[in-house]
């Protein structure tokens, strides 16, 4: 029998490859995995996608809306070009696409068990081409977008299929190709993912766009939409048709050459309204090469049989905790925060919880300084920070006490965000700040004249950076000075105006005619205040980061401010480039795991990133009302961004132990985030604890459910049930291996045994 078994994804082989051959002489081909079949026709289009697990095959290409196998994008005249002809060579696996434009494409399309692995192997000639994409790859499913790693979803027990893809390269980034600045706008859509729970109103159509809500600036204030039709949007590798219909799409640009955006990640907002900001190219990085994978497969497995396979396969990263893979919801474990910077116990704290993880986030944010070479505590440790009643410690000792019982440790840091003071920014700023617009200085100056000619004033006008536009910020940089200006003369000769010399605690100094000014990019004030690094210096700041961590014992960060990296211009590229840059770094560096959340999830940080818990309190999850979100709509909106996209959702900074602190409270935030797959940061007061009479059974508690967890011990049907807020439940170990859930009415009445759990086979 297991013969038997074995030879059969090679019989699955055969039977593809004679499809192939059978349908050469009609110009048609079909093209087979394990759980999917696609069929291409004569003009490039794929006009079928089948789940072929059941009978009779589903269809999910809809007979009106066929998918363009490849696109082009014109950058320039912002148009796209699709096939119009296609040929294919079975003998190289090569699908060759000719376009409108004159341009001729090869494609080797490789059936592997689980996914269909693609790649551009050349354009010519190039005739303007920017950008190449993938797709649209438009389907019938209506149900859940994931618009980060481009997924269609359908959970619903009669249909359970999904179809999405995956980059299998840095430069090929989900999304569309005239996505700018490649990292797609933070907003609202109109998506019901079931139109008979949560019909639209008549004012409402599906794909309908909104702002975000508040000022523009507090981060609380974005999520402004209870209803569950308003879908917030963290990219576009997926989007919605007036039918409600789910498209999905990659793309890969050619960086190679200089070009200008006029980008905001948010800009419906006056707050932060587009500047215009001249890309740096990169040479050597263009779409020639571009891959990826395109699968489809039954939803209910998709992550952990598929996904997991394909990042396997082809080399992606593959973070794990304690054996497993992050995504894995056997690996979700929830993290101590820390708070009031009292640590006797913490390390206990922790352990008896069975977390992993401390995020010291009492010690404030961590600002990026390669002047002290990754030293948080001195050469030699003798800073101590880290307070203590037997005698403060510094980050070193206390990773080294925490390292004892498994735990790892960590900082908030403000990602790349330069800050005054540190190395690469004042008092002598480097000569690798990223700049949003260059121009030549007229006329030379002594270190006391403020009146600065510049050739061109275009753009010059636009204040600091597009996020929150902070007038503190808005400085140039010429040779090793920076300055401070607010505007620009409206009549030439073209002079700043408003000038502070000598800012950020620059020196003063001569300037000669022609000399290059740089109007820099930078982040935002309130206490972020910094400039942007160019790719290169980027690429240091991760590798600080990953000496930091071995120098210091650090395994966990909390990237604050995670959206700057999308601020030079390359979107989910910078953002892959940097932490591929940490993870590689730390990897020479013999840490074998840096665990981080942040103040976003991308497509660029989605195989890195282990959690997001960002935000906190009941603005996630209130575990008094059971609301996702019982003051703002931020817990229901990132809820249905992350689990739409197979990530672990957040519950935040939450659930503190306090005086007043109940065991029941933590048995049904416990059971919601193993019903729903959730992480979140439990805030430790040192002196709340100790004042919580219930902190012991609370900790056993928390305890007995994450090594349920751990151990694969409910199935999905459980999972489902733990979901629902509307009861409670309660597990009780009967020994290692084997629990007991007990399932009673909201308020506890009732409680009765509901299912008995044991281990997993492996687990």
């Amino acid at each position: 029998m297991r013969n038997k078994w074995i030879f059969l994804p090679r019989l699955v082989f055969l039977m593809t490859a004679l499809s192939l051959w059978a349908g050469a002489s009609y110009a048609q081909w079909d093209f087979n995995t394990d759980y999917f079949s696609i069929h291409i026709d004569n003009r490039g289009y794929i006009t079928s996608m089948k789940n072929i697990t059941v009978k009779p095959n589903r269809e999910f290409s809809p007979a009106d809306k066929p998918s363009a196998f490849m696109s082009l994008f014109d950058g320039e005249k912002k148009v796209y070009y699709e096939p119009v002809k296609a040929s294919y060579d079975k003998s190289a696996n090569q699908l060759t696409l000719e376009y409108p434009n004159g341009s001729v494409a090869k494609v080797i399309i490789i059936p592997q068990r689980k996914y269909f692995k693609l790649k551009l192997q050349s354009l010519a000639p190039r005739k303007g081409v920017e950008a190449i994409q993938w797709g649209f790859y438009h389907t019938n499913i209506t149900n859940l977008l994931g618009e980060i790693i481009g997924v269609a979803r359908d959970t619903s027990e009669t249909t359970n299929y999904a179809i999405g893809m995956l980059a299998l390269d840095d430069n090929t980034l989900g999304g569309t190709a005239a996505t700018v600045a490649d990292a797609a706008p933070f907003q609202y859509i109109i998506h019901s993912p079931d139109t008979r729970r949560f019909p639209l109103p008549a004012t409402l159509h599906e794909g309908q766009v909104f702002s975000l809500g508040g000022n523009g600036i507090s981060d609380v204030g974005f999520y402004a939409h209870k209803e569950p039709y308003y879908r917030i949007m963290y990219g576009d590798a997926a989007q919605v048709d007036k039918e409600g219909r789910i498209s999905i799409s990659y793309q890969s640009r050619d960086r190679t050459y200089s070009r200008e955006v006029y980008f905001s990640l948010i800009p419906h907002m006056k707050a932060n309204i587009p500047n215009h900001l001249e890309v740096q190219p990169i040479p050597g990085v263009d779409y020639i090469g571009s891959s990826v994978a395109f699968w489809g497969s039954p939803d209910s497995t998709a992550l952990t049989d598929v996904i997991r396979n394909i990042v396997l396969s082809e080399g992606l990263p593959y973070p794990t905790i304690n054996g497993k893979w992050v995504k894995d919801p056997v690996a979700f474990v929830p993290d101590a925060m820390t708070s009031g910077n009292l640590n006797d116990s913490i390390i206990a704290y922790t352990a008896r919880l069975g977390f992993r993880a401390i995020s010291l986030y009492d010690q404030g944010f961590l600002r990026p300084n390669r002047g002290n070479a990754g030293y948080l505590d001195g050469l030699s440790f003798e800073k101590k920070p880290i307070k203590m009643t037997a005698g403060n410690k510094s980050h070193k000792e206390f990773s080294d006490m925490a390292g004892k019982s498994g735990i790892i440790i960590g900082r908030t840091p403000i990602t790349n965000s330069l800050a005054p003071g540190t190395l690469d920014a004042s008092p002598v700023p480097s000569d690798s700040l990223c700049y949003q617009q260059k121009r030549v200085l007229v006329g030379a100056l002594s270190p006391t004249d403020t009146n600065i000619i510049v050739n061109d004033p275009a753009h010059l006008e636009e204040i600091a950076s597009w996020e929150g536009h902070c007038t503190n910020l808005n400085m140039i940089k010429i040779g090793k000075e920076l300055i401070h200006y607010l505007g620009v003369s409206d009549k030439p000769p073209y002079r700043l105006l408003k000038v502070k010399r000598g800012y950020w605690n620059t020196v003063p100094t001569n300037h000669l005619t022609g000399d290059t000014i740089y109007k820099l990019q930078v982040t935002v004030n309130y206490g972020y205040d910094g400039i942007i690094p160019n790719l290169q210096l980027q690429d240091k700041i991760a590798e600080y980061y990953a000496d930091v961590c071995r120098i210091n014992g650090l395994a966990y960060y909390d990237f604050d401010g995670q959206e700057f990296l999308f601020n030079n211009g390359h979107g989910y590229y910078s953002t892959k480039r940097f932490f591929r840059k940490m993870f590689e770094q730390a990897h020479k560096n013999g840490v074998p795991y840096i665990r981080f959340t942040g103040a976003t999830l991308s497509e660029g940080s989605w195989h890195y990133q282990s959690i997001w818990n960002v935000g906190g309190g009941k603005n996630l999850y209130d575990a008094d009302t059971r609301e996702w979100g019982s003051t703002t709509s931020q817990g229901k909106d990132l809820r249905d961004v992350t689990y739409s996209n197979f990530f672990p959702v957040g519950m935040g900074g939450n659930f503190a132990i306090k005086a007043n602190s109940r065991v029941e409270q933590y048995e049904h935030i416990q059971a919601i985030s193993v019903g729903v797959g959730t992480t979140y940061s439990l805030p430790l007061n040192q002196k709340d604890v100790e004042s919580c009479p219930q902190k012991d059974v609370i900790f056993e508690v928390i305890r007995t459910w994450e090594n349920a967890r751990a151990a694969n011990a409910f199935p999905r049907w459980v999972r489902n049930e733990l979901a629902n807020p509307a009861y409670s439940y309660r597990l009780k170990a009967i020994d290692g291996n084997n629990w007991e859930l007990y399932k009673g009415g909201r308020d506890g009445s009732g409680m009765a045994l509901f299912v008995r759990l044991k281990r997993a086979d492996g687990k």
